[in-house]
């Protein structure tokens, strides 16, 4: 025959199946990548489990895994079994086949198509919803313990009379089952129906009956359990609005009924429920019938009840009821609100006392002994000086101390003492070389405590430290100085093998240890090793030859991460601080129990209550649970973190509290009674920063008692913005030693500022006794300022400290040069009517970039003073330094000359810098002989330019006056330490 194909052709190639080796080499890949991702879910698995096996919390792990897998596999089961079994049965009631119309001969082509794989595709499609479902409840563990394990609150509800665990516990379970309830039932009716359609029960437009009886009465009974479902849904939400959030006076977080939800909505529920249970029957009633219409009349009448009752009768009692008289209307309702929120935050024992806010005295110089009764006032600011710890006592760059330091009680002479701590901490950062051995083998933990008296400086402005140095010594005693766990070890260790760590230096070198401690995951087995290996994604962990026969790897090392993995149903305290205890080093972490299910109490935003000027400007400060919204609230657990051994240890604080006892049911033996808090521990014990943050927060609003005036908004407080800084965010609060008007000897107290919602004035200062020890533990004590006078806020303090001509003048020469001026924590302080303010200045600059305590600003009555120490400002403000202090006269303009046109002033200020200058070149040469003579070169010019500046004072305006102090302009404001960093 012809070629017909219009050109040549060429060699026909024989495409045949790939030869044994390329199958042989497929198979092996393909058997080598399930192995691979198999391995490495398992080893996930078992280095958690490893971990949890190490700190002795394997019920924990256990506990939690098997519950997730029974949810998983349970709710997984039935959601497959529901949705397979109505798919199952569509296909079963399928009628049969017919004359064929377009529609039926389209999807015939479907139905041969699936019909070989039908039971393949049965089984995938149940899997598959299985799957999804399981997932999902798995994730509900929580929800499940706190159910099966609940315990009373002892309280009841105000409106249905249930005991609170009933909404805290049961509730949440409840609408948990009626969630997946809903998702089994939409599934089965989507699967039904599409099978039904497949299969011929439904047509869409062939001529005829719409859909077969069969498909009829299937689809009605679905649809009927759906309508069931939303009954139950409409009872369970009557429950629903006693912790139903809602928006009201402005607040999106108020909790419970109101006169509305009492008189129109709770009524409006129950109809529906009775209209959604005969909607159901009506649909249950098709099995009989065979018949839509009915059905669909019950479900149009349910739908428009749910828009008329449950929308448009609410809203007509809301208008021509309700807001007509809301005082009268809503006054019983925000009573229960009021009742409710003040025990759930544990605000309901605050005591408010009326407070004058000006003094009594007349005399002034009588309160000045009256002070150190009062407060042992701290002039140390933890968030300020963690740079001079850092330069004074860091000692190796390979050290590092947190950005803001803790403040505690230690025992100096017998007597109890304000004290700045912080630990010497690894930083990675610092090391010289760094390398995968340095960093994971040799520089493995920090050293040693450094504390300084919180109420006193040097003749510097540097800390009077009571432990230092390396090893550290001091006041603290004898204890295990090194730091394996703290809040900057955030990478993994690999101690106790044939690899040497580095423990510190000294004048005689490098010292070197090996840890003896049981913490960690021993490396000596291969399959550990391998897991590890791929769960940290380093393979050198499997082969290297620093790992031997006693490694163990360290990992988990902070103490908020070690206390969240051993007590997952707790929320951790932003703020862990150290103590000395029994010769050890202890991280003291804060832990709460939270819910948000107290009827009638209103919700808050953890992350947004416990934000500030510290958590906005620190990386080590953590705000709380970040979205977490509660509305109930205890600090019922005390952790500690040995910093050696990473041992954990949960006891238990507030043994009242539910919702620990639920957990402890669910989790026994992980929490230790709280008769086994040693008294050296219970010394160090303070009442929380977060807890105090949110109930001060919520103290704004409630601490008024009455329905008229929490209606009114009259006695709405704020918590001030932070003065010292400008990052806009709330004043954090203090801890200090003081007395507060009823009390007979100072306490440990964390306390805060209020101002009127809107002004800068003060309206209270509130304190809680933060010593655990104490008999008066936790109880909060409100000072309320009288709101006819105006008491000057923190802000407005501020401004008067930098408006007044005289400080300004010292201010600006205080920052001369490169200096910067930092202000430090605005303490206030009660005292005899009326409030004592006292605030450190630190300068930093020259060569020196950390700050020296330089002055200390001190206003009382009136009378403000900014001197060099806190007893010359307290003696010049109480004028007991010889001169009596009197307000300055309007129409004096007289002022002191600038100390900038003063000549004598200005050769000192220049000897100043010269010796500030030869004392920084004798540093870097180590001539500590040289740099000796500079310092008292440097002290003799200071000293004769703030002589010439006071007599120049004194010539120009009087010897009543606050005089500036001289500064020279290029910061000789401090001097480094004898032990400067290497």
């Amino acid at each position: 025959m012809p070629d017909r194909g219009g050109g040549p052709t060429g060699p026909r190639i024989r495409v045949g199946r790939p030869s044994r080796r390329v199958r042989t080499l497929l198979m092996t890949l393909g058997v080598l990548a399930v192995l691979g991702m198999v391995f490495t879910m398992f080893a996930g698995f078992w280095t958690d489990w490893l971990w949890y096996r190490s700190v002795n919390y394997s019920s924990v792990f256990t506990t939690t895994l098997w519950t997730k897998i029974g949810l998983f596999f349970v709710f997984g089961l039935l959601m497959a079994l529901a949705v397979g079994v109505n798919i199952w049965l569509a296909h079963r009631l399928r009628p049969p086949l017919s004359a064929m119309s377009m529609e039926q001969q389209n999807l015939d082509r479907y139905r041969m198509g699936i019909a070989p794989y039908k039971k393949w595709l049965l089984l995938g499609i149940t899997a598959l919803v299985g799957l999804i479902a399981g997932a999902s409840a798995s994730g509900q563990w929580r929800t499940w313990l706190m159910w099966v394990n609940g315990v009373p609150f002892g309280q009841k509800d105000p409106q249905f009379k249930l005991d609170v665990s009933f909404y805290a516990f049961d509730l949440p379970w409840y609408r948990f089952l009626l969630g997946f309830g809903f998702a089994a039932a939409i599934l089965s009716v989507i699967a039904a129906a599409l099978t039904h359609y497949l299969y011929g029960g439904l047509r869409v437009t062939s001529p005829g009956a719409r859909a077969t009886a069969a498909a009829t009465g299937h689809l009605s009974v679905l649809i009927g359990v759906f309508v069931a479902l939303k009954a139950v849904a409409y009872w369970l939400d009557r429950y629903g609005l006693a912790v139903k959030s809602s928006d009201f006076r402005a607040t999106d977080n108020w909790t419970g009924l109101r006169y509305v939800d009492a008189n129109a909505y709770l009524p409006a529920k129950t109809i529906l429920f009775c209209i959604a249970v005969i909607c159901a029957l009506l649909f249950f009633a098709t099995l009989w019938r065979r018949t839509w219409q009915l059905p669909v009349i019950g479900f149009g009448l349910m739908v428009l009840s749910a828009i008329l009752i449950g929308g448009l009768y609410p809203a007509i009692v809301q208008k021509f009821q309700v807001q007509p008289n809301e005082q009268a209307k809503e006054a019983p309702y925000v009573e229960k609100n009021l009742e409710a929120t003040r025990k759930a935050y544990g605000i309901d024992g605050t005591k408010v006392t009326d407070y004058s806010g000006t003094s009594k005295t007349e005399d002034k110089t009588t309160l000045r002994d009256d002070v150190g009764s009062t407060a042992s006032i701290r002039i140390m600011d933890p968030n300020i000086v963690s740079p001079t710890f850092q330069q004074l006592q860091q000692i190796r760059n390979y050290y590092a101390f947190p950005n803001n330091l803790d403040v505690d009680r230690y025992t100096k002479d017998g007597k109890d003492q304000d004290t700045v701590i912080g630990l010497r901490e690894l930083n990675l950062a610092g090391i010289p070389k760094k390398n995968w051995i340095n960093n994971h083998f040799r520089y493995t933990h920090g050293y040693g405590v450094v504390a300084a008296e919180g109420t006193n400086a040097d003749a510097q402005g540097r800390p009077v430290f009571t432990e230092s140095d390396l090893p550290s010594e001091g006041n603290l005693g004898t204890y295990e100085q090194r730091v394996y766990y703290g809040e900057k070890t955030t990478t993994y260790s690999i101690v106790g093998g044939p690899q040497k760590e580095i423990d510190y230096s000294d004048d005689n070198g490098e010292k070197t240890t090996s840890y003896k401690g049981d913490s960690g995951v021993n490396l000596s087995n291969p399959v550990n090793r391998a897991a590890y290996a791929v769960a940290f994604g380093e393979p050198q962990i499997l082969y290297s030859g620093a790992i031997g026969e006693g490694s163990r790897i360290l990992y988990n090392r902070t103490p908020k991460e070690r206390v969240e993995a051993v007590a997952p149903w707790l929320t951790i305290d932003g703020d862990a601080y150290p103590a000395v205890v029994n010769g050890r080093i202890q991280w003291i972490v804060d832990a709460y129990t939270t819910t948000n299910g107290y009827p009638y109490s209103s919700r808050t935003t953890l992350g947004d209550t416990t934000a500030d000027s510290l958590t906005a400007t620190n990386d080590n400060r953590a705000v709380v649970a970040q979205q977490n919204q509660v509305n109930y609230i205890r600090n019922s657990v005390k952790a500690t973190v040995d910093a050696y051994t990473g041992e954990v240890k949960l006891y238990q604080w507030d043994t009242k509290d539910p919702v620990l006892k639920t957990w402890m049911k669910a989790f026994p033996d992980t929490v230790k009674p709280k008769g086994e808090i040693s008294k050296d521990l219970m010394d160090h014990l303070r009442y929380p920063q977060d807890l105090f943050k949110v109930q001060r927060e919520l103290l704004t609003r409630y601490h008024v008692r009455d329905a008229t005036t929490f209606l009114s908004g009259s006695e709405v407080w704020q918590v001030p913005d932070d003065p010292t800084n400008r990052s806009g965010n709330a004043v954090p609060p203090y801890y200090l030693s003081m007395k507060m008007p009823d009390q007979k000897a100072q306490a440990f107290s964390l306390t805060t500022t209020f101002t009127p919602n809107g002004r800068d004035n003060l309206s209270a200062f509130m304190a809680v006794d933060a010593e655990a020890g104490a008999s008066d533990y936790g109880k909060i004590r409100i000072l309320k300022l009288p709101t006819n006078t105006t008491v000057n806020g923190p802000k407005q303090v501020q401004s008067q400290f930098n408006s007044q001509e005289d400080i300004a003048e010292s201010i600006r020469l205080l920052r001369g040069g490169d200096s910067e001026v930092e202000y430090g924590n605005l303490l206030t302080v009660p005292l005899d009517g009326g409030l004592l303010y006292v605030e450190p200045v630190y300068v930093r600059g020259g060569g020196l970039k950390y700050p020296l305590l330089r002055k200390v600003l001190v206003t009382y009555g009136g009378q403000t003073a900014f001197e060099n120490t806190l007893d010359e400002a307290l003696n010049k403000v109480f004028g007991t330094d010889g001169a009596t202090p009197e307000p300055p006269d309007e129409g004096d303009t007289t002022t002191p000359p600038p100390t900038s046109d003063n000549p004598t002033v200005q050769q000192a200020l220049q000897d100043a810098q010269k010796a500030f200058d030869a004392g920084q070149e004798a540093l870097k040469e180590n001539d500590w002989e040289a740099y000796g003579r500079a310092q008292k070169d440097l002290e003799d010019a200071l000293q004769r330019a703030e002589d010439a500046q006071a007599e120049a004072g004194r010539g120009g305006a009087g010897s009543g006056e606050s005089k500036p102090s001289a500064s020279p302009s290029a910061k000789p404001s401090g001097s480094p330490s004898p032990k400067p960093s290497s």
